[in-house]
């Protein structure tokens, strides 16, 4: 082996060894911070730069799923990959459709906390398309975008999922959408880990994408701790601080816990 390979080795291994360290350092409290965050339906979880980067500042270690939304079975398999990587106990944050998901993958035992941001949270059994039946409809945006996915009318995104975000940053939303399969819709909830796990909940009262009082009553059917938040589905983008200070609290709360 020649020197230059050799030294581009030893390199490498400390870098891995040092980043390592840097990600298992313990915060004052002597907990070790692991954030996983599932992004909803229609978008990608690049929108998560603000919380992640005030997560990050705070000492926190945070992963963001790239979901593929073709299916909850496909989304929940995303998510649990990245559960894989973690290494400690983890905080899981889901919005919207992505509360469907970490419902599930939130059963994974290095899981201590849910965290649901103006998200769907089904118990076992109960599907997306039941949830959303259960209170008027207020999303009128929904439309085919072939081959049994849906998307949002790009002229009514802003409007029905980010009102409260700039205009320009709305329009590339619009203009950056994921698809997501219709069959979501339909597919069960096999596990429902908030029954087992503290959760927590931001309630967003200019919701349309997602009406308020049916996140009223999946956060009180489940006992979940609210914050109310007068933002739209965007609240991610338009609040981060107040998501970040929500998902620091469940990360505190769980700490609080492994030390009694």
């Amino acid at each position: 082996m020649s020197k230059a390979r050799s030294y581009l080795i030893t390199a490498a291994a400390l870098l891995a060894l040092s980043g390592t360290a840097a990600f298992a350092e313990v915060r004052p409290d002597g907990a070790t911070r692991n954030i996983v965050i599932a992004h909803g339906a229609f978008v990608d979880g690049s929108g998560w730069r603000a919380v992640h980067d005030i997560l990050e500042k705070d000492g926190y270690r945070v992963s963001i799923v790239q979901e593929p939304l073709t299916g909850l079975a496909d989304d929940v398999a995303a998510t649990k990959r990245v559960l894989d990587l973690q290494d400690g106990p983890v905080v899981l944050v889901g919005h919207s459709y992505g509360g469907s998901v970490v419902t599930i993958a939130g059963a994974d035992p290095k899981v201590s906390r849910l965290v649901y941001v103006a998200a769907l949270q089904p118990d076992v059994g109960e599907t997306a398309g039941q949830l959303l039946s259960k209170f008027p409809d207020r999303n009128k945006a929904v439309q085919p975008a072939g081959e049994g996915y849906l998307r949002l009318d790009p002229a009514k995104f802003a409007a029905t999922y980010a009102a409260d975000v700039t205009p320009a940053e709305a329009r590339f939303m619009a203009a950056s959408q994921v698809p997501l399969a219709q069959a979501v819709f339909g597919a069960p909830t096999t596990t429902a880990a908030w029954r087992t796990k503290p959760s927590y909940a931001i309630l967003t009262t200019r919701d349309i994408a997602a009406n308020p009082d049916l996140q009223r009553w999946m956060y009180e059917r489940s006992g979940s701790k609210v914050t109310t938040v007068e933002a739209s589905h965007a609240v991610y983008i338009s609040h981060p601080r107040t998501v970040a200070r929500v998902i620091e609290e469940a990360a505190t709360s769980a700490a609080a816990h492994a030390e009694n």
